[in-house]
């Protein structure tokens, strides 16, 4: 058994002006002890633990690693003067001691990672179950399975979809299922975060409230097995924006209600000076008799807000029009002022608030991986080592944080991380961990092309592939035969165009197509062969991991290959017409001549994923006012209704006339129609008349439903707005800046491992050595070479965007914590004066057995 021998000497009587030896004195709750064992042979250690403290972390206490700090500031520091006389150890208590610190280190990089806030950290290692259950990929799966399945309630419960409908006992019972998952999380955050903390965590506060009011509801209908008014179903997507996978949701959503004060006050100004000109309208208007726009006050603005969506533009005009021609100023000053200048300046205002949103936001997240990155460093570090993390506590830490990483890939992301090659990582270093943690791995010839070992002719042959298809001659000519097969496309579109007579369906296209000679079967052929030669050739020239790169490859040969398909199924009488259909879609490779054209799709590439959370945001607004207007409209029947008002024949029906309205269509007797008629009314146009049919059936106040649905989607459609807008300037003011952002799409790193690396990470490997080897083209040289791979996001590219303003915020960020050990240590003098130190001499120098 190895002896460790640790010595405890009087320089605790130092002056704490010479050393910050006395920190472990300061609290005696064990947040900062120094305890344990000092290495010899092993790199093991004793953690200079601090094992899960209360969740909201003391902000003298928030240093990553204090000790370390205070040596960075020039202060010597010898761990062998102040390792406390502890007695023999069990060697697997420290095993215990150090998993339990990569555990915690890992869920602290998973709070920078995921951004959540250190307040809502486990409190101590007795929570650390409940954490576990809730932040486990199944329970994960079970909570968005919950939240799915309560929103999907709405189709089954009264007023329901057609086929759908459930009795009131059933869906109440399925109601307080998912409930119950959603109980289960909550009690299980409330006991990792502490009453205190749960009740300031906003979001389950919320959640909490809900529960608890759709519990009594559900259990209501049970009891009655009926239905009632049931408003707070509009509060279910509570538990889908909380959600894990949600997460994007969540900031669509912060974002919105972030911008919401400018817009306010936007808003308020728009009333405000719609209020004067509904007073000006009603004073100038109400005398003609045959104006019913402004008959009243409460009209008068009524109409005017509807004028502001055009929707009844120039109607609404007419009747003061035709009384004097001088009345249209008023309109026309009306719109120019409301429509083209304050709602235009509230775009201004909403793009404004959301760039500004995004780089903050920017800014918090990247100070906050780094407070996540100090956190996790300080519980890595050991005595031997106070300033610097070993390749074991490295391990360690991966096992948590990235489970499914083998050890090749955690050898290859610390050599990585070691930039300066001491075998240790220091807090700089370890900063870079969610980059480095994001890399794909693959072992890589030392030669860039595919075909280097291949000899004369075929190595001749295929290096003069290669030039070819990267020259920009064989480029421009692709262009050339995209343009040519668009030309044809429109001449065979209007050939197509004179058959039928405007009875065109896919069977008249597609036989037409067929049937349309041979020269025109030949021209069409000749067109996928052109394309399918060019995405050989690419293959060959480039290899299938430089030909798959690209996007634009990638969006050829899916055209081609649907090209392909098409050919041969109209040769077998196979229906295809859908590719027949969609073969215009290659001319959008000519978006590629063209750098604006290129800027365009690119912002649309970028957009697509995040888009994803703007439509599934629009979608709960949809479900929240749909469930509301279901639950005040769907008794109403609006066939034949608004008898003697001005929209009665837009709700007419008969089934011997032609004059129906159909408008009796839009309403709100089931979740599908609710939305239907939601996006009639976000739309806008002749939105009014839904509204007019809604007051006439039900009431007057019914209009706040319909007027505050336009507000809040005209709110979120600003904030989609904006969003689009600020991906494109952003890829617009990088391209200036940095370059082409399509070209620094993908971050590469090479790293070499030796063949003493490749025994360490290959020991006990089914795989063997000579095996890997082969990989290289020299074998006298002995190493492979690792590329390491990943997407650049958007975090990576504001990195290198606002490079200068990083700079700026890491030097605040120092400063603050430059200030903060100064306090502490300040404090530690004002406590250690107060106190008197005494020791044994029988505890100086003490033998553990490991």
């Amino acid at each position: 058994m190895a002896e460790c021998s640790v010595r405890s000497d009087e320089v605790l009587s130092a002056k704490l002006s010479n050393s910050p030896k006395l920190l472990k004195n300061v609290f005696n709750n064990g947040e900062f002890q120094i305890e344990g064992l000092q290495r010899q042979q092993s790199d093991l250690g004793m953690p200079q633990s601090r094992t899960f403290s209360s969740g909201s972390i003391p902000s003298l206490l928030e240093i990553p690693n204090l000790l370390s700090n205070c040596l960075n500031d020039g202060m010597s520091l010898d761990y062998t003067e102040l390792q406390a006389p502890i007695e023999e150890s069990d060697p697997g208590d420290l095993v215990k001691a150090w998993d339990m610190n990569y555990h915690e280190a890992s869920i602290y990089l998973e709070e920078g990672e995921n951004n959540d806030k250190f307040d809502y950290h486990p409190r101590n290692k007795d929570a650390l179950p409940a954490y576990l259950l809730v932040h486990n990929f199944w329970f994960y799966i079970l909570d968005l399975l919950a939240a799915v399945m309560l929103m999907g309630l709405a189709l089954v419960e009264k007023p329901a979809v057609p086929g759908f409908h459930l009795d009131p006992g059933i869906h109440a019972s399925l109601e307080l299922l998912g409930l119950f998952v959603v109980g289960i999380e909550l009690i299980m955050k409330l006991r990792w975060m502490g009453i205190s903390p749960f009740f300031q965590h906003k979001r389950s506060v919320i959640k909490l409230v809900a529960l608890v009011l759709m519990v009594i509801e559900s259990v209501v209908v049970i009891a009655r097995q009926t239905n009632h008014f049931r408003i707070s179903r509009a509060l279910r997507p509570v538990y889908l924006i909380d959600n894990y996978h949600c997460g994007g949701i969540r900031r669509v959503t912060r974002q919105i209600l972030q911008s919401l004060p400018p817009i306010l006050e936007m808003l308020g100004l728009l009333l405000f000076f719609m209020l004067i000109f509904s007073v000006l309208g009603f004073y100038l208007f109400t005398s003609n008799p045959k104006d019913p726009y402004f008959s009243t006050l409460q009209g008068s603005f009524v109409s005017l807000f509807v004028l502001l969506t055009t929707a009844n533009y120039p109607d609404v005009m007419m009747p003061a029009y035709a009384a004097s021609r001088w009345s249209a100023i008023f309109f026309i000053v009306f719109l120019i002022i409301h429509l083209y200048f304050i709602m235009n300046m509230m775009l201004a205002v909403v793009y404004e608030t959301f760039t500004r949103i995004e780089k903050d936001k920017f800014r918090k997240l990247l100070l906050h991986r780094r407070k996540a990155c100090q956190h996790a460093f300080r519980l890595l570090v050991n005595r031997a080592h106070p300033t610097q993390i070993s390749f074991r506590h490295f391990q360690g830490l991966m096992r948590h944080f990235k489970p499914k990483a083998c050890k090749r890939d955690v050898y290859l992301m610390f050599k990585t991380l070691d930039t300066s090659k001491t075998k240790y990582l220091t807090l700089d270093e370890f900063y870079h961990i969610y980059e480095v943690g994001a890399l794909s791995w693959k072992a890589q010839k030392t030669d860039d092309v595919w075909f280097s070992e291949f000899h004369s002719p075929f190595l001749d042959i295929f290096s003069s592939i290669q030039k070819l298809v990267i020259s920009k001659w064989f480029n421009f000519f692709i262009v050339l035969i995209i343009l040519a097969n668009g030309i044809w496309q429109v001449v065979e579109a209007s050939e197509i165009s004179g058959v039928g007579e405007g009875k065109l369906d896919t069977y008249v296209v597609t036989h037409h197509i067929k049937s349309y000679g041979i020269a025109g079967t030949w021209v069409s052929v000749g067109f996928i062969v052109a394309y399918t030669v060019e995405a050989l050739l690419k293959i060959v020239g480039l290899g299938l991991f430089g030909y798959f790169q690209s996007g634009w490859n990638i969006y050829d040969f899916i055209v081609t290959v649907l090209g392909l398909a098409g050919i041969i199924a109209e040769h077998f009488n196979v229906p295809f017409s859908f590719v027949i259909i969609l073969r215009p879609l290659r001319l959008l490779r000519l978006f590629k001549m063209n750098r604006r054209y290129r800027d365009v799709l690119g912002t649309v590439f970028i957009v697509l994923p995040r888009f994803g959370s703007v439509a599934l945001v629009l979608l709960i607004v949809y479900y929240f006012f749909a469930i509301i207007g279901m639950e005040l409209f769907s008794d109403f029947n609006m066939t034949n209704c608004c008898k003697n008002t001005t929209v009665e024949q837009f709700y007419y029906f008969d089934n011997n006339s032609l004059a129906e309205g159909y408008y009796y269509l839009n309403n709100f007797e089931n979740i599908i129609n609710s939305c239907v008629t939601l996006f009639e009314l976000m739309v806008v146009n002749n939105w009014f008349i839904i509204m007019d049919g809604y007051a006439a059936v039900a009431t007057e106040w019914s209009r706040i439903f319909f007027m505050l649905f336009y507000v809040v989607t005209l709110v979120v459609i600003n904030i989609i707005i904006a969003f689009i807008l600020e991906a494109f300037l952003f890829r617009i003011q990088y391209k200036r800046k940095m370059g082409d952002m399509d070209k620094d799409s993908l971050v590469r790193v090479n790293v070499a491992l030796t063949r003493q690396e490749l025994d360490f990470c290959y020991t006990n490997s089914i795989i063997s050595i000579s095996q890997l080897l082969h990989y290289t083209h020299n074998l006298t040289e002995q190493h492979i070479l690792y590329r390491g791979t990943r997407t650049r996001t958007k975090f990576s590219f504001s990195l290198k965007m606002y490079a200068e303003e990083v700079k700026c915020w890491l030097q605040q960020a120092e400063e603050k914590e430059r200030q903060q050990r100064e306090e502490l240590l300040a404090k530690v003098q004002e406590q250690s004066s107060s106190q008197q130190f005494t020791f044994e001499p029988d505890r100086t120098r003490r033998t553990f057995s490991v």
